[in-house]
């Protein structure tokens, strides 16, 4: 047994895993407690992109006034004609006051379907007139990240210093990899780019590979880039996000789904890995990255079989690389082939990699897509706890059959192998499915995913930091990306064929959404 045993009591607060844990708890209790947190804005829409926008909502504007004329809703088509007249105007300012007046006429509308439409058109053209590149650079904008760096540095430190690291170094760091990680963000949050679904994980990916491979990471940064540290803090919050509830709203579905296409492609990604000559550290992360849910489960799955950094590098590199081709292809190719609603989003959610690049997809086949899509997806996260002990339990009996008499690993190095911060992962989730009042669960919501964001921003900042092309190259001859990219093939095929099963008719009428 190792090194958790040694520590005694003193494992709670001396071992990242369960400093993870209490400051994911940390955070999560300080923001039911009331604790306000202005999160920086990073949507900016330039005018060429919003006159763009305008001009192909235009049609759509007017159709919908005159739906709302035929329903009676003669409030909101009075807005929508507002809207019309400041649109052919091309007046940013004047269709953000206009959209805005569209929004509280949609909300005093009886009729669900033009409420809904009216809503969405008006939130459309509202967040984007008023997404103006100057409020990101602006001094209100800019003190609230400064708060904000102030602030995750602390709580960053607490644990630095708990885990007995260079604090002093950790603070010259931590800036530098903040800066990139906003720079990052600011990137994603352009209108264009974040209509392609290009999420701000894959740019703090590149502004990080840039560093480590062109420019060189500098020596007074090294020890500020942390990234199992920060993610694993970061995954305990996600588990507040991930709502027992939500998923029962597809019914068994998206768990049926999750376990056929977790238990097929694992074992054949794990099958052809050992057939390439993997070892089965590698194999079992890249199984994981591939059938479960990318990044997340290969951490898990790491901090269980106890994983080489570099090669955790390697899987989450390879895993972001190879989202984006699929962010923008699978979208096509389910409107190209009239895929059904239900089951594009089945198919996405169970393939794409994150719940953003889920929503980015989804949304461009339709909304019913993308909300069953990310239901799916968090039918998947469910596992991850669940994965992870099984790995535990295996990897130990795995190890024990090498040793002299063949004795069996006892409960204590089970416990000792899996990965604690999961523990915080599924407690918050828990707690927030089933203990906490659904208003307090909604209120503090959007913050709690905004934090999320940024310990994950400074994870995906922190794998560009450390990996280099060159040390990726010598490991496993490319055999362990070959591996992922045919176990994602499979995963694909396989995925689309339980989705028209499952969520296309084929055996259970489709869930009402």
């Amino acid at each position: 047994m190792a090194g958790e045993n040694k520590l005694g009591i003193s494992v709670l607060w001396k071992t990242e895993d369960w400093l993870a844990v209490w400051l994911g708890f940390l955070i999560i209790i300080l923001i039911l407690g009331g604790l306000t947190v202005t999160l920086p804005k990073f949507k900016w829409t330039t005018d060429g992109e919003f006159a763009q926008l305008a001009e192909g909502k235009a049609p759509e504007v007017t159709a919908f006034a005159l739906q709302a004329t035929q329903k009676g809703e003669t409030g909101v088509a009075t807005s929508a004609a507002l809207l019309q007249t400041a649109l052919a105007g091309k007046d940013r300012k004047a269709v953000g006051d206009a959209a805005k007046a569209l929004a509280d006429a949609a909300k005093a509308a009886k009729d669900k379907d033009i409420k809904k439409k009216g809503g969405a058109i008006a939130k459309l053209l509202g967040d984007n007139a008023g997404a103006l590149l100057p409020k990101v650079f602006a001094a209100a904008n800019l003190t609230g990240s400064l708060i904000l760096l102030v602030g995750l540095l602390a709580v960053a430190s607490l644990g630095i210093v708990l885990l007995g690291r260079n604090i002093g170094s950790f603070l010259v760091g931590f800036p530098a990899v903040f800066v990139l990680a906003w720079l990052a963000q600011f990137i994603a949050g352009n209108f264009t780019i974040n209509d392609y679904g290009i999420e701000y994980v894959l740019w703090c990916l590149f502004l990080g590979l840039i560093v480590s491979n062109v420019l060189g990471l500098p020596q007074w940064m090294r020890p500020a880039v942390q990234t199992e540290y920060y993610i694993k803090t970061g995954l305990v919050i996600l588990g507040a996000g991930i709502l027992f509830g939500e998923i029962v709203q597809a019914g068994m579905y998206a768990i049926v789904q999750a376990l056929l296409v977790i238990t097929v492609v694992w074992y054949f990604t794990f099958w052809l890995c050992k057939k390439l000559d993997i070892d089965d550290e590698f194999s079992a992360m890249l199984s994981s990255a591939v059938s479960i849910c990318g990044v997340s489960a290969a951490i898990a799955t790491s901090g269980a079989v106890r994983g080489d950094p570099k090669k955790l590098s390697y899987v989450t590199s390879v895993v972001l690389i190879c989202a984006v081709p699929m962010m923008v292809l699978q979208p096509i190719i389910a409107k190209m082939t009239g895929m059904p609603d239900l089951v594009a989003g089945a198919w996405m959610g169970g393939t794409l990699d994150t719940s953003g690049s889920v929503v980015a997809a989804g949304a461009l086949v339709s909304e019913t897509a993308m909300k069953i899509g990310v239901i799916v997806k968090m039918g998947q996260n469910v596992f991850i706890g669940f994965a992870a002990f099984f790995l535990a339990v295996w990897w130990a009996y795995k190890e024990s059959a090498h040793l002299p008499g063949g004795q069996k690993p006892s409960a204590m190095e089970i416990w000792d192998r899996f990965p604690k911060f999961v523990l915080g992962f599924m407690a918050a989730s828990v707690l927030f499915s089933f203990f906490l009042p659904g208003d307090m669960v909604n209120a503090t919501k959007s913050t709690l995913s905004g934090l999320r964001t940024w310990w994950f921003a400074l994870a995906f900042t922190c794998i560009g930091l450390e990996t280099r092309f060159s040390e990726l190259a010598s490991l496993g001859g490319g055999k362990p990306a070959l591996a992922f990219v045919i176990g994602q093939g499979v995963n694909i095929i396989w995925t689309l064929v339980l989705a028209y099963l499952i969520f296309g008719g084929a055996l259970f009428p489709p869930p009402p959404m």
